[in-house]
């Protein structure tokens, strides 16, 4: 089968197209043939040699792909009310750039109903990323109040949907007027262009003085310390990425008096069981939403995987660097067929 590998470590320029046995499916698991998968921050780490797959996962990167069901553990696909031929979008710990991927029969779901591969391949990281840390670590309510730093990436325009969808209100962050537009008609209530205003006198603005309830931080650094003071009392800090430096300096008496929470989590190391629950409640609670068009999928870019072999090409070294550049908004997608 056809992959795209790390030939090694460096920028885009050192993804190239290989070819690899095809994997098998073992217990429990499934053989997808891949049509689409989506590109994500810890891919362009991983590129960079700055974030190795856990044990036992593919060194091809890639985390989420969307595809066909060709082989598999009968009776677990059977207890997921999945099927040999179905069209399904699965997140993965590795190996989601290829024209075959093997997946655990849990942390694979239906494709929504009307929905393309690549809308597909662009759901499984964000939706559970966002589900997991937002929902069940941040522990957002209906009526509470949302902060997201960075709304107009993928994580961010799932959280916007998924908040609203549940009756909170959103603040978010973004780089430039366009991005907070865009973000504002994906339905956050106010957007703040972090690049000439100040986000946390800001949000202290739009709160009348109170603060958010629930902050998702993909940055860190220096943030952390602006977050805890436009937060409310008995509000949730939710850091999922470090793009600003892992260190940070904080105000410890904030915490003391309004008793913040400051958690955080990474999904890629997490085990099956863990992930097959965040999967369920995907299935139960968030895909019915897609199917009724109350969500939908944000596809920035779509680019053709196999040229990802060629530095001059318009694939996945281009969709690299693109990634980088912090210029899309939403997801990017990789599809085997794409022109």
């Amino acid at each position: 089968m056809k992959v795209i590998e790390i030939s090694s470590f460096g920028g885009p320029e050192v993804l190239r197209l290989g070819e690899r046995a095809m994997p098998v499916a073992g217990a429990g698991e499934v053989l997808i043939r891949v049509a689409a998968f989506g590109i994500n921050r810890p891919d362009v780490l991983q590129r960079a040699g700055a974030y190795p797959p856990p044990p036992g996962a593919s060194d091809i990167p890639g985390l989420e792909v969307a595809g066909t069901i060709v082989s598999g553990d009968a009776q677990a696909l059977q207890a997921a009310q999945l099927q040999i031929g179905e069209r399904v979008c699965a997140l993965v710990a590795g190996g989601g750039y290829a024209e075959y991927c093997v997946a655990p029969v849990g942390q694979c779901l239906p494709v929504p109903a009307g929905l393309s591969d690549v809308q597909a391949a662009s759901l499984p990281e964000t939706f559970f990323t966002v589900w997991s840390n937002v929902f069940d670590r941040g522990r957002l309510q209906s009526g509470e109040t949302l902060l997201i730093q960075g709304g107009s990436s993928g994580i961010g325009v799932t959280a916007i949907q998924l908040a609203k969808a549940f009756g909170a209100s959103v603040i978010v962050t973004a780089g430039s007027d366009a991005k907070c537009d865009a973000c504002v008609a994906l339905g956050a209530d106010h957007a703040i262009n972090y690049k000439r205003l100040d986000f946390q006198a800001e949000v202290l603005r739009l709160t009348a003085g109170r603060g958010v309830d629930v902050v998702l931080d993909m940055v860190a650094g220096d943030y952390v310390g602006k977050e805890l003071a436009c937060m409310a009392e008995d509000a949730r800090l939710v850091i999922i990425g470090v793009q600003g430096g892992v260190k940070s300096e904080i105000n410890a008496g904030l915490v003391l008096r309004k008793r913040l929470t400051v958690t955080g989590s990474t999904l890629r190391p997490r085990p099956l069981a863990f992930k097959e629950a965040i999967a369920r409640a995907c299935r139960q609670q968030v895909w019915p939403l897609i199917e009724d068009g109350r969500i939908k999928p944000v596809v920035h870019s779509v680019f053709a995987a196999v040229d990802a072999a060629h530095a001059s090409g318009t694939g996945a070294v281009s969709a690299h660097a693109l990634m980088e550049s912090n210029e899309h908004v939403g997801k990017i997608v990789l599809a085997w067929s794409a022109a």
